[in-house]
């Protein structure tokens, strides 16, 4: 069940017992179609920047405010209730590609403040209808699971405390502008995803006070599986520790195709359920030509099937594909979230549940250093490839487990730990 200590925020959980809330469509596809130019993007307060600003929309929050604002009304003049933050790259380690790694903070406060302005206007016109502002945690431009070099597995470029850091400054600067709920989207990868958790967790154990979060996850392709490599189940049991708002699925593939794995979500998941998919996939252009009435007449049919909590758009949708989808989904009754049975759950890049009624469970226990004094040689050695085959040859065994160990007083037991997880997590066998 969603979390019941959460910040109130006007009525959204009786809201969603009620009906299936409408969140708004891509903001990146309603930039892009205001064709700004350079010295657009740069404003008067960046007429000096060193590198080329265009295409940073996360900084039109400070040059641009009038024009985001518009996408926020526009959305919410459609029916919208839920509008998302204008921050989707507003880490420091995505701003880093424009050096306005410093602006993150200020950024991420910004977007908040202008859609928190536009909400409260909404609210007041349609007081039967509150809006709500939902602080985008984007999937940043790095991974933290997975190396930039296929030469060297075990690189990173970035750690898992570099990129909590970044979400602790761009998580705080979202509540500070305003943000009802907190949502960490398009998650291409879970360590990343992991960070993200850590760190609003941390975030609101400092400020005494929580926030509904919402994860939504993509699909990168047809073959159902995140960019790291895990189905939606494995990603599901990986995250659903956060006890979160809600989990879904959003970008990457239109409706027809993301739905089975939504209704995989939908089976699953103890909590709300969300979507938010593209305009169909993208043509030989990268645009995206599902109509509006398409679209409305594919998400009409996950809700009259019950899949849905949370509805909205991804790449290619407009304030008129939210209005005719709001229209589709309007009068069905929401996705009822399921009493699940207790199991252990447990994911590698795919799910493994455990209950009263599974067999034995195959623990490998010879990627330990105090268990194998040849796993223990090889690690002492540096011969990490020849231990990656330690874990490879268990797992051909018929290990759905592996315990790996490397406290040793004569190892560096972090250092060794960290170069070995990362080099399993390249072998997806």
């Amino acid at each position: 069940m969603p979390r019941t200590d959460l910040l109130p925020v006007p009525d959204i959980h009786s809201l969603l017992r009620e009906r299936i809330l409408v969140l708004d469509g891509a903001t990146g596809t309603m930039i892009q179609r205001l064709g700004l130019s350079e010295e657009e993007f740069r404003g008067e307060r960046f007429g000096d920047h060193p590198c080329d600003l265009k295409g940073n929309n996360d900084l039109l929050c400070l040059t641009q405010p009038e024009k985001i604002r518009r996408i926020h009304d526009a959305y919410l003049e459609a029916g919208c209730d839920i509008i998302e933050t204008n921050s989707f790259n507003a880490t420091r380690v995505s701003q880093s590609d424009y050096q306005t790694e410093s602006l993150s903070a200020e950024i991420n406060r910004e977007s908040a403040r202008i859609a928190r302005a536009a909400a409260d206007a909404w609210t007041a016109k349609t007081p039967d209808q509150p809006r709500f502002v939902c602080g985008v945690l984007g999937p940043t431009n790095q991974t933290a699971s997975l190396s930039p070099d296929v030469n060297n597995p075990g690189l990173r470029k970035v750690t898992f405390d570099q990129l909590r850091e970044d979400y602790v400054e761009s998580a705080s600067a979202l509540l500070d502008g305003g943000s009802d709920l907190l949502m960490v989207e398009t998650v291409f990868d879970t360590l990343n995803c992991k960070a993200a958790l850590f760190a609003i967790e941390e975030v609101f154990e400092a400020r005494g006070k929580r926030v509904p979060v919402m994860i939504s996850a993509t699909i990168t392709d047809a073959s159902g599986r995140t960019l790291s490599g895990q189905t939606p189940e494995a990603f599901w049991n990986s995250v659903r520790h956060a006890k979160p708002f809600s989990i879904g699925l959003n970008c990457a593939l239109g409706a027809d195709q993301l739905r089975p794995y939504v209704a995989e979500l939908a089976r699953i998941a103890d909590c709300h359920v969300s979507a938010h998919p593209n305009a169909g996939l993208p043509n030989a252009f990268g645009e995206y030509d599902e109509s509006p009435e398409i679209m409305a007449g594919q998400l009409g049919e996950w809700a009259e099937a019950g899949l849905l909590n949370i509805i909205g758009g991804c790449c290619g949708t407009e304030p008129e594909h939210m209005r005719q989808i709001a229209t589709a989904v309007a009068g069905k009754s929401p996705r009822a979230i399921p009493d699940l049975p207790v199991r252990t759950r447990l994911s590698g890049l795919e799910a493994l549940n455990i209950d009263a009624d599974s067999l034995f469970v195959n623990v490998g226990e010879r990627t330990n250093v105090t268990g194998s004094a040849r796993f223990r040689k090889l690690i002492e050695a540096g011969d990490y490839e020849t231990a990656v085959d330690v874990a490879r040859q268990q797992v051909e065994n018929g290990a759905q487990v592996i315990d790996v160990n490397m406290d040793d007083g004569m190892l560096d037991g972090v250092e060794a730990m960290r170069t070995f997880l990362n080099l399993i997590a390249a072998e997806p066998d």
